[in-house]
């Protein structure tokens, strides 16, 4: 009967380290400044700062708004558009110079925001 309790108290203790390590490893990169992200959004405010707007490249289509969207939002899609998983030309082009830092840091600004 021992060695069960063992057996099961090393399984759950291994299973809640190694969710305990990714969560906290994924939070980790997540996490960005603010007062950086400030400074590294001016290839962002030409369309995400001006409310309803229009862009006609590669269509015509307004523009998402993406203040005050989930940090983990914002870093998933810069991520899929620098990697390639997501098509948008004007997108990929901005994502793919971001380094993880900048994408941290840009996702961190504009989900303070309302």
């Amino acid at each position: 009967m021992g060695n069960f309790w063992y057996k099961n108290f090393k399984r759950f203790s291994l299973g809640f380290f190694g969710l305990w390590f990714c969560f906290g490893f994924s939070c980790a990169i997540a996490a960005g400044n603010i007062e950086a992200g400030a400074n590294k959004v001016s290839m962002c405010v030409g369309c995400h700062g001006i409310p309803n707007y229009k862009t006609a490249f590669p269509k015509t289509y307004r523009v998402p708004r993406i203040a005050g969207q989930k940090v983990d939002y914002l870093v998933s899609a810069l991520k899929a558009y620098r990697e390639g998983q997501r098509s948008h030309p004007s997108m990929k082009a901005v994502a793919g110079s971001m380094t993880d830092a900048d994408i941290a840091d840009i996702a961190a600004y504009y989900s303070s925001l309302n």
